[in-house]
């Protein structure tokens, strides 16, 4: 029995496909990448806003041309299948089974139904978290994981659908977070990347009040070179995370602040608690007490209501703090969101203007702050040899998560390798990368 599996979207999906992977491999099942290999086809979907909803449907249409050949089931698993269980199954008769986000772990019941030729659905009855028991099968790097420290969310941002999909935070024990990344470490994990929907509320719901300081103090104790922070919102980020984070050289200097606005009015009319005068005061704040800190944030624009003052505004916002990483989206219409309804929509064509307005603007701030890195020196986490010059690699400094931020390209280093943490010196900063060479 072979399986092929897709999985889109986020870090915190990628989690649970690698939790599905692992029960599969257990349970003796051999894995496929060449879909025309597999008899069973899984993809895990991603629905958190328009175009990632339109990649789903098109990955599952184009899965679904395999069952004329070796193919003779194909489950849709993830926020796609959560959102419109009985839509996927009346409208596509391609999709042989759905599985909720809740239900990750029935995956060896969905495989046996639809072999047997029944369509279903299968939900959990309430949102589940795996633990360090659980079966997993590492697909990123052998250097690198994430780790999922909490399920769910509990704020009600007006714009988002995560609530809708994912029901409430529940966080994982501290204990069973440890075991965990200790096993990584034995394993020769190097970088871990802690996520959440809310990595700041996380320990709300079992402990009674936010744990993340008690969850990282035990963590730094682990033989692991860097704990990465990601989904950090602000109203949480504590003077004593600052100073955590300052002390323990084991926590990247990296901060991700999802910070969605700079507008007062459109903050409130996202349901965010945060202020332009409550950001700066953080930001400043955090500036000033962890040195060679990186913040990343990212932002929305064409949010319902927003003005040319409000998007100006903005503007301002990113013109004066000059972050390190930002992330640009235009508003995407949700439906089951408290947005969907407001009056004021945007135009698709005034959002394009105001995306492209700040994503040029914050080019040239990032290729400054690029610039006003060389001749310093930085750790670089090796990740591969480019293939057409063999005398270079690329990697990244705790300045850089996986996959959303750049890389560092080391030239003539004929020596090093995947996983292998070096000492280099930037030679030149660009708008997203960074050139550089090795120091013995």
């Amino acid at each position: 029995m072979k399986a092929g599996f897709v999985s889109l979207g986020c870090a915190k999906n990628l989690v649970d496909t690698e939790v599905m992977l692992g029960i599969m491999q257990e349970r003796g099942i051999e894995l496929t990448a060449n879909p025309a290999d597999a008899d069973i086809l899984i993809v895990n979907t991603c629905a958190f806003i328009l175009s990632a909803k339109e990649e789903s449907i098109t990955t599952i249409l184009h899965l679904a041309d395999f069952k004329k050949g070796r193919c003779r089931a194909l489950i849709v698993a993830g926020c796609l299948g959560q959102l419109y269980k009985r839509e996927l199954l009346d409208e596509m008769p391609e999709v042989d089974a759905v599985i909720g986000t809740g239900a990750w772990n029935r995956i060896m019941e969905a495989i046996a139904e639809t072999l047997s030729g029944r369509r279903v659905i299968m939900l959990g009855e309430r949102e589940i978290i795996y633990d360090a028991k659980t079966p997993r099968l590492i697909t990123t790097p052998p250097y690198t994981a994430y780790v999922k420290i909490a399920e769910g969310c509990n704020n009600r941002c007006s714009f988002c659908s995560i609530p809708l999909i994912r029901g409430r935070q529940i966080s994982r024990p501290i204990e069973d977070i440890k075991l965990e990344v200790e096993r990584l470490a034995r394993q020769g994990v190097k970088e871990i990347n802690l996520i959440a929907q809310d990595t700041t509320a996380y320990g709300t719901d079992l402990y009674g009040k936010p744990q993340l300081v008690e969850l990282l103090r035990e963590l730094v104790k682990v033989d692991v070179p860097w704990i990465r922070i990601l989904y950090a919102y602000p109203r949480r980020f504590t003077d004593e995370l600052i100073d955590l984070i300052a002390a323990e050289p084991k926590i990247c200097n990296y901060v991700d602040l999802p910070l969605q606005h700079a507008s007062n009015k459109i903050l409130r009319l996202m349901n965010r608690p945060d202020t332009r005068e409550s950001m700066e005061a953080l930001l400043a704040k955090i500036r000033a007490r962890i040195p060679g800190v990186v913040i990343r944030s990212t932002f929305i624009v064409g949010f319902p209501g927003e003005t040319d003052e409000d998007f100006h505004e903005l503007k301002d916002f990113l013109q004066t703090q000059r972050l390190d990483k930002v992330g640009i989206f235009t508003y995407s219409r949700e439906e089951g969101t408290a947005a969907y309804d407001f009056p004021n929509q945007i135009s698709e064509e005034v959002m394009q203007e105001r995306y492209h307005d700040l994503m040029s603007m914050q080019s040239l701030i990032s290729q400054e702050l690029n610039e006003a890195l060389e001749g310093t020196e930085l750790e670089v986490l090796i990740e591969n040899r480019d293939e057409e010059v063999n005398q270079v690699v690329a990697g990244r400094s705790y300045r850089d998560a996986p996959e959303v931020d750049g890389l560092v390209y080391i030239e003539n280093d004929g020596r090093s390798k995947a996983g292998d943490l070096v000492r280099v010196k930037v030679l030149a900063g660009f708008v997203y990368d960074i050139a550089a060479e090795r120091i013995d």
